[in-house]
């Protein structure tokens, strides 16, 4: 039986950076690979010209959506696999009319994202960063950021037990924290084998030293982080946020901020980047970093997942991670 015809559209400049020789290598195993031949994404030109024969893509960021048109010159696509995290950009409603298998690599990306805020959450309760700045000017433990605290005996809220706030929620078990969870699709039997104490938002922000976001963006979540939420949280917390700007309302953390009453690190901001004058890049209790959370320069995890999830679909095996028509309304 002839191979699957399988298209590459991600563009070469980003080959090294998205696939191992192992995916390649497996990939080769049961496909037939055709490449978009220029150096950056496939715009849609390009996937009108490169998709025809193709039963499969490979996608990425910025890759050209998958209309109408696009599927149109296409009419032996099956299966889209996506080496990035949401689909939500690119995958047309035209894409579930036809029943294309879609699937992402946002489990293999979440690794990053949760790492990176696991590290922010220790950085955050020992407030290394105030403490080293104070230091720095010639102090030591004479601070109102002194005592440092644990990770053990604070009280972590997760917002959104997506792919990352599982992910987070899993690395944080050795640590023994008290963590609760605000996502109104979790219900209470899922919490409990997660091992947290499902809360409304309200409460989360009261109680938990340390709020990270891991929620997507939708109308529904825009400013969920409001002026009303914001003024909740406690003095000392650690505000983190590893996932999409839109979540928080700026203004409002602005004002909160230069109050000095907690600290946050912000890896998304809403725009990105802030505005050469923004505030976020003057006061002292806030840390922003240019979108790093997840992986930079090796993601070579996310073209391995893409790959398997594509040998799985021709081969007839369960998918690592399908998404369907009624998971895309919950995707940011």
């Amino acid at each position: 039986m002839s191979k699957p015809i399988i298209a590459v559209t991600i563009g070469r400049a980003h080959y090294t950076r998205i696939f191992s020789e192992a995916a390649w290598r497996a990939l080769d195993a049961f496909a037939e690979v055709i490449h978009h031949p220029k150096e950056e994404p496939a715009n849609k030109a390009d996937l009108l010209a490169l998709l025809p024969p193709a039963d499969a893509c490979i996608t990425g960021w910025d890759v050209a959506p998958i209309d109408a048109d696009v599927l149109a010159a296409a009419p032996k696509l099956r299966a889209i696999a996506h080496t990035g995290g949401s689909v939500k950009r690119f995958v047309s409603e035209a894409v579930w009319a036809r029943n294309i298998h879609v699937t992402s690599a946002a489990p293999a990306l979440a690794q990053d994202v949760a790492e990176t805020t696991l590290g922010l959450i220790i950085v955050g309760v020992k407030r290394i960063l105030p403490l080293s700045q104070h230091v720095r000017e010639g102090g030591w433990r004479e601070h109102p950021a002194w005592p440092a605290r644990e990770v053990h005996s604070s009280v972590i809220g997760i917002v959104g037990a997506s792919n990352v706030g599982r992910r987070v929620i899993e690395l944080l078990r050795p640590f023994h924290a008290s963590i609760l969870l605000y996502d109104p699709y979790v219900n209470e039997t899922e919490a409990t084998r997660l091992g947290v104490t499902k809360v409304e938002l309200a409460e989360l922000a009261r109680r938990a030293d340390v709020i990270s976001l891991h929620a997507p963006a939708l109308p529904s979540t825009r400013h969920m982080i409001d002026r009303s939420l914001l003024r909740l949280m406690k003095d000392d917390a650690v505000l983190i946020n590893t996932a999409r700007g839109a979540l928080i309302d700026e203004e409002a953390l602005v004002e909160e901020l230069a109050k000095g009453r907690f600290f946050a690190f912000l890896d998304v901001t809403d725009p990105e980047p802030p505005a050469p004058d923004s505030p976020l890049r003057r006061l002292p209790n806030v840390v922003v970093t240019p979108h790093l959370a997840g992986c930079i320069t090796d993601c070579t995890h996310l073209g391995e997942m893409a790959v398997e999830e594509l040998r799985r679909f021709f081969a007839g095996e369960p998918p690592l991670n399908r998404i369907t028509p009624d998971q895309f309304g919950r995707i940011g």
